[in-house]
């Protein structure tokens, strides 16, 4: 049976005044598995994620969740939704757990034993009774992704989750989003400037230019075959490649040249008889960052390793 999706987005458009925002955004997404969302700065990212979490109204199409649309089914929908923006705010004077205590009185589902459910699912059962105030910036965002799955929703959006954390937080924190993902059935949206974290971290891709959505891409995908070729003279091993009849493009000192795999023998000893000096002969694969370069032209990209 095809699996259906827990929050579709259907014709979704923005207008500020005069400028369209968003325009006519179409985009499902499935239990168990994690969404990365990509654009260039000014894309339109931002007010999509705050229509979807029913901070903004769209000027017109739907958000719906399980089948109901955010319009209409306000509280039923937003209960079955979790955010994360960037740094959580939390009561630094107060120890985490009283935080979450607060935050589950809002809620009259939430048990105590739904609480150190969450505490351990997090892994902080060893710091939850301390102050906030002593919680380094990773453990802040582990108690704020506590808090965003107290209520067990179906859908969590996550806007910059890894801001601001270490190499090894956020190795940490992508841990427990799969996790949680693939235990519990949740869909993750995740929207970040980090693009190598969210090739690790992510199942898919949706890209936005211009308000538009340009491209969704699973990550597991199987790609043409391309591999790396340096070797001197660089004329000659050039004419070499095309003379073999191969798509050849330049790459720093050597050439990246469609080819499949059981073709590199031959090719290699076409080099060593025709006397080239042989440096590199390696698979090659296009990075999440180069590809999204190519698609939206890179002129507005932000950072992609820091913000």
């Amino acid at each position: 049976m095809e699996q259906q999706p827990i929050v579709e987005l259907k014709g979704l458009s923005k207008t500020i005044g005069k400028k369209k925002i968003i325009d006519n955004l179409n985009l499902q997404l499935f239990p168990g598995q994690i969404t990365g969302f990509l654009g260039p700065n000014g894309a339109g990212k931002t007010t999509t994620i705050r229509m979807m979490a029913g901070l903004m109204k769209p000027s017109s199409g739907e958000v719906i969740v399980e089948g109901q649309t955010l319009t209409d089914h306000f509280e039923e929908t937003m209960s079955k939704v979790g955010v994360i923006v960037e740094n959580p705010e939390m009561y630094k004077y107060m120890s985490g757990w009283k935080n979450l205590l607060h935050f589950a009185r809002m809620n009259k589902s939430i048990t105590k034993e739904r609480i150190t459910e969450v505490v351990d699912q997090v892994g902080m059962q060893n710091r939850i009774h301390e102050k906030v105030s002593s919680y380094s910036l990773g453990m802040r965002q582990r108690l704020g992704l506590a808090q965003a799955l107290l209520h067990r929703p179906k859908f969590l959006i996550l806007d910059e989750p890894t801001n601001g954390l270490d190499p090894a937080g956020i190795r940490e924190f992508r841990t427990y989003l799969r996790k949680i993902a693939v235990e519990d059935g949740v869909s993750v949206f995740v929207s970040s400037h980090l693009l190598t974290e969210i090739e690790l971290m992510c199942d898919r891709i949706a890209i936005i230019q211009n308000g538009q959505l340009i491209d969704i891409r699973e990550m597991n995908q199987k790609e043409e075959a391309h591999y790396y070729i340096e070797a001197q003279p660089v004329e000659q091993t050039r004419e070499l490649l095309v003379g073999l009849g191969l798509t050849v493009a330049e790459s720093g000192h050597g050439f990246i040249v469609k080819v499949e795999q059981d073709q590199i023998p031959a090719i290699i000893q076409s080099m060593v008889t025709a006397n080239l000096q042989i440096f590199a002969v390696q698979p090659f694969r296009k990075t999440l960052e180069d590809q999204f370069l190519e698609m939206t032209g890179g002129g507005q990209i932000a950072e992609s390793h820091k913000k």
